[in-house]
This record gives structure tokens, sequence and C-alpha cells, in this order.
């Protein structure tokens, strides 16, 4: 326990003062006592009163003006709290390679399905936002408590050319920035959150390729973490924009962490979106019977997560990366997300709860005393 304002323990001193007056004054109270001639008067003329309660009155008060000086310390005490149970941003591609039917009925459906699941399992008090990202990030809903409102956006999702991950972590750090005033919006480092561009250039990751079982370095690792986390379903590599390891780097200096979901095979088939997939399009078939590896390597590549780099984007911001290659193990993932999200230290201060029982302490002592003493009639 801390104390944001310890000056104020000084007034403690108070008390054994008080508590010598109180016993100086009943030994004056008894020298100052009438003599009576009759001792069995006195006895008949008292009340059969136990002689500890007449301390009890005051013991109440010194009690609480001991718990609200502590109250006006302002307490503070560490304690765990599920970073789960806070926010949660669900950063979800939506690229054109969402399309691919080695998940069944395609990549994209299937995500919608288990997002849905997920966000229909939260409580009713955790808010949940939604940043969709393809060429270009976009928060679709903000963090809310709305369940109608995120289903609706998750069924809306439609796909786009390229893949902005790193926009998509940037847009994600701004929306919790949004409702957390500790959290830094991931502009103030001068970088954008992507932009509907088509030619933008990546930047060049200067960690690329980098070992998926060398834990990477993780910044910020010894501070205490936000409460909002970042959830990022992708099923590519990042194709424009901004880094996800340098997105990843703004991320962890705010304390936010990103947890990378990997979807999809290695093995990508043929594309197939619907319509409504395709943004209203009438071309339903899109893609019908292009094998995802007709393109060459590059096109293969672009089909599969890139492992490597969400690993390093996990270990950088003090998330977990995990893999499903098919609709029931993303299901898995997400119910068992709250499990793998570490217990935070958060400090919470004491001085209402203290103020509280002070005040229920002395109305203890006027009780007490009402109760104990006698008046004369």
């Amino acid at each position: 326990m801390s104390f944001e304002w310890p000056f104020v323990l000084v007034g403690l001193l108070a008390i054994p003062a008080l508590i010598g007056a109180y016993l100086w004054a009943g030994r004056r109270r008894r020298r100052r006592a009438v003599t009576f001639s009759s001792v069995a008067l006195i006895k008949v003329a008292r009340p059969a009163t136990s002689a500890w309660r007449r301390h009890v009155p005051f013991a109440l008060v010194i009690g609480a003006l001991a718990v609200l000086t502590l109250a006006g310390a302002r307490p503070q005490a560490s304690v765990n709290v599920p970073s789960a149970g806070a926010s949660v941003i669900l950063a979800l591609d939506v690229s054109g390679s969402m399309c691919a039917t080695d998940v069944l009925p395609n990549r994209l459906s299937a995500a919608q399905a288990a997002v849905r699941k997920f966000v229909q399992a939260q409580e009713s008090e955790t808010r949940i936002g939604v940043v969709a990202f393809s060429g270009f990030a976009q928060l679709t809903v903000p963090p809310t408590t709305d369940h109608k409102e995120l289903l609706d956006a998750i069924d809306s999702l439609t796909t786009g050319r390229g893949t902005t991950i790193g926009s998509a972590i940037l847009k994600s750090v701004d929306a919790i920035s949004q409702i957390n005033p500790d959290v830094a919006p991931a502009d103030s480092d001068g970088l954008g959150t992507g932009t509907p561009d088509e030619t933008e250039p990546a930047v060049p990751d200067p960690s690329a390729s980098p070992d998926p079982n060398s834990g990477g370095t993780t910044p910020g690792a010894d501070k205490t973490y936000a409460p909002e986390i970042v959830v990022l379903l992708t099923d590519g590599a990042n194709t424009r924009g901004v880094a996800p390891v340098e997105a990843a780097k703004i991320a962890a200096a705010r304390g936010v962490r990103v947890y990378p979901i990997g979807f999809g095979t290695q093995n990508p088939t043929r594309m197939v979106c619907t319509a409504e997939q395709l943004g209203g399009s009438s071309f339903e078939n899109f893609g019908r019977g292009r094998p995802g590896g007709g393109g060459g390597p590059g096109l293969a590549n672009a089909l599969q997560a890139d492992e490597p780099t969400l690993r390093e984007v996990a270990s950088t911001t003090g998330g977990t990366y995990f893999s499903a290659s098919g609709a029931d193990q993303l299901q898995k993932v997400l119910s068992e997300l709250p499990r793998h999200v570490q217990l935070q230290h958060r400090d919470v201060e004491l001085g209402a709860p203290l103020a509280a029982l002070a005040a229920l302490l002395i109305l203890l002592s006027i009780g007490a005393a009402v109760r104990w003493s006698t008046f004369p009639s």
C-alpha cells in the first residue's frame, strides 16, 4: 500500500494524545467523586452496566479518527485486474485474400461467425471496438457495449485490396486513446494510421524475418499495461503503410498489448466471395476456380499469414501469438483468449471506502453512547 499524501499521516500522532487526555480526565473524575456514607445505597442507585461499556463510544470515535486520517492520506493498493474485462479492440483483416475457400465457406465468413460468438460471449460491461483493414485501416465501431451495433458491423464487412497490418495496430491504439486518457494517440509519434492511397509504399521493417523462437524484445515490459487490448486477426502479410513491428513499438510504448491471430491454412485454394462481401458487386463468384498459388510464389505468400512478423508484434507488445488454420481452431482461440490475458497491476484508491468506514464508526459510537448512558429523570 502507498499513500499519495503521506504528510497527512502526521495526524495519527494526535490519537495517543487524545487517549492520554481521556484517561487523565477519568482519573480526575474519580478524585472528585462524592463520598457516600452507605455503599449499599450506591449499588442500588447505579444501573447494572459493565465497566467497559462506558469506554466503547470513545474507542469508536478514536477508531473513526484514525481511519479518517488514513483516508485523508489517499491510500492506494496495487491489485491484480484482468485486462480483458476492460475493452477489446478487434482488428479484422478484410483483404481480398479473405475470400480464400481453404476455410469453408471462405475465410471471411468463418471469421465473421467466430467473432460474432466472441462478442455474444462477452460480459455486458466489456466494451468492444471494431477496426477493419485492407488497403487502409478504419475504425468501424468505437468501443461500445452495444452488442447489436457490433454484430451489425461484423455482418456488413466487405473486402478490399491490400493489407495494412501496421496501420490497423495504430488505428486500434487511437481507438483506445479515446476512452483511456493514459494512452496517447498513435499519431503523436508522427506516424499516420493509413490512407486509402493504393500506391503507398510499405515501410521497410528493420527486423524482418525474425527468429520466431527468439522471444524478441519487449519495450516497456516492466511497466503497467493498459487494461485495453488489441486482438488482430489476419490471414496475410503487410503490403503497404507502416511496418507492423514499428507500429507494435508504438503500441508497446503506450502499454497496449496486441494479440495477433494468424488465420488460414498454408495451402490456400480458390477465392470465392459473395456479392455482399464484395461490397454489393454483381461478381458473386469473384476468383472462382483461381488457385491460391496460381500467381506464383508471391501470390501464395500473400495468402498466408506472416507468422514471424506476427510473433514479433506479440512479443514486442507483451501479447501472445495464436495460429488458427480452421474455423473450429479460430473459435477456440477466441473463446480461450481471456485465459491467456495476464492479470495486470492497477493502483486502486482506498480513500472512499475508508471514509465510509469512519462514518460508520461515528454512527456506532453515537448509538453506543445513547444505549449505555443514563440520564437524570
